[in-house]
């Protein structure tokens, strides 16, 4: 059984113990999405250092839907954030590469750019950014390398998404921010919309190893070992000098 309290607490301890080794008195910054993993793990580092150690940005590209929800945790936390539009540095790298661009990387294009803003809060604010992916994300590759996977610590990358939803809720977070449905922000769609299975039968095939559906199965594993190297350290060549 998963102790949400016990995992919430050592987490909390866990971010403490980070800032103390890499940065003592430094400031955590957390892109906010809107979604329950910015939304925990930016609650976590106000447990972990206190509100006026948490930075929060959000970063819509032109227009963003969902944009209050963001605005919502930064308030319900009381948090400093910044608003910075990442459109322009999108359109500025699109109308200046010199072929049509894949979809992939229309797609991978404003996580990076999202990261580097974060980056640039971060190294003007004494900062270290934060990676708010969960292992549910990272399992099935549903994350941009440099963009999102980015970051100098990484509280939640072995929860998975039942389990942030459970620590969500303890941390009295409000429903609309813990249960809103998982979207990118980006392409239109809903995650699992993308993925092609729930995140719920993920989360069991994860912890359980049991899946009805032998296609989500094969998918899932698909996914698996074709983004096995995000997770992994870049391969360095070494001429045993």
């Amino acid at each position: 059984m998963f102790d949400a309290e016990k995992v919430k607490n050592e987490c909390v301890e866990w971010i403490r113990d980070f800032f103390e080794h890499n940065g003592k008195g430094c400031n955590a910054v957390v892109g906010i999405s809107g979604g329950k993993d910015s939304s925990i793990v930016a609650a976590l580092c106000v447990e972990a250092l206190g509100k006026d150690r948490v930075i929060g940005v959000l970063m819509p590209n032109g227009e963003q839907h969902d944009i209050d929800m963001a605005k919502l945790l930064v308030d319900t936390l009381g948090i400093k954030h910044y608003i910075i539009n990442i459109k322009d540095a999108v359109d500025g790298v699109k109308n200046n590469l010199p072929f049509d661009p894949s979809e992939q990387t229309l797609t991978n294009l404003p996580p990076r750019i999202r990261m580097s803003t974060l980056y640039a809060v971060s190294q003007s604010h004494n900062g270290r950014v934060a990676n708010t992916c969960n292992l549910s994300e990272d399992w099935v590759g549903y994350s941009t390398r440099y963009g999102d996977a980015a970051g100098d610590f990484s509280p939640c990358s072995m929860l998975t998404v039942d389990e942030m939803k459970q620590i969500g809720r303890l941390i009295g977070l409000p429903d609309v921010l813990v249960d809103k449905v998982p979207i990118d922000g980006l392409c239109g769609k809903t995650d699992e919309d993308n993925l092609g299975f729930t995140y719920a039968e993920l989360d069991r095939y994860i912890r359980e190893g049991i899946i009805e559906d032998e296609s989500k199965k094969q998918r899932i594993d698909m996914l698996h070992q074709r983004n096995l190297f995000k997770l992994q350290l870049m391969p360095s060549f070494d001429p045993g000098i």
